[in-house]
């Protein structure tokens, strides 16, 4: 029995519908292009092109470099039905998974210490993020990308992921900021209300 099809199926049958690719290539591009909004282990998604090819929605034949082999999957006229109608479907909002807030929701269970290295590390992870989203926006800008022709579709998805690592980098430059003049983590060791916290 075919295996039922997920969003990741459907992120990998929309990367198939681009152009042909090997289970390695897919993987590279989901780091490139959806990794950020759409995070999925490696082993899911060598295993997501086999399930879209049981459903017959793709199709994959062998080619060799020398002696190596590998698999190329391509979308099915099926498959391209299936995507047109998956992208007619109501779809899920955000859902935030950020371990890191969790500990700062709960820092007062630990130390001042904990808590300002927990914000050291968002800090940095953001500072990354808004460098690799500079440094693809002006490749975006300078060439057009690797697929210059989707670039009206990708600039709606990539304004928002820039914005919202600004937003972290901000977030945290500003919690850091607070946090330096604590000497507890509650109230009662020396940890404050930030100003207009809860307020604009």
């Amino acid at each position: 029995m075919a295996r039922e099809l997920t969003t990741t199926s459907y992120a990998i049958l929309s990367l198939l519908a681009v152009r042909p690719w090997t289970t390695y290539e897919l993987k590279q591009q989901m780091d490139r292009s959806l990794r950020a909004m759409w995070p999925r282990a490696g082993s899911v998604l060598y295993e997501e092109p086999k399930k879209l090819a049981e459903h017959g929605l793709a199709r994959s034949h062998a080619e060799y470099t020398g002696r190596r082999r590998s698999t190329v999957y391509e979308i099915t006229d099926e498959g391209r039905a299936a995507l047109r109608r998956w992208l007619d479907e109501p779809a899920a909002g955000p859902v935030l998974e950020f371990e890191a807030l969790v500990k700062v929701a709960f820092a007062d269970h630990g130390d001042l210490d904990q808590l300002r290295a927990t914000l050291a590390r968002v800090r940095a992870d953001a500072e990354r993020r808004v460098a690799a989203t500079s440094a693809r926006m002006a490749e975006y800008e300078q060439t057009g990308g690797p697929y210059p022709d989707r670039l009206p579709v990708i600039a709606l998805t990539a304004r928002l992921l820039r914005e919202q690592n600004d937003l972290l980098l901000r977030w945290a430059e500003w919690a850091e900021a607070e946090v330096a003049t604590w000497t507890g983590t509650s109230p009662g060791t020396g940890a404050r209300v930030p100003p207009n916290a809860f307020s604009d």
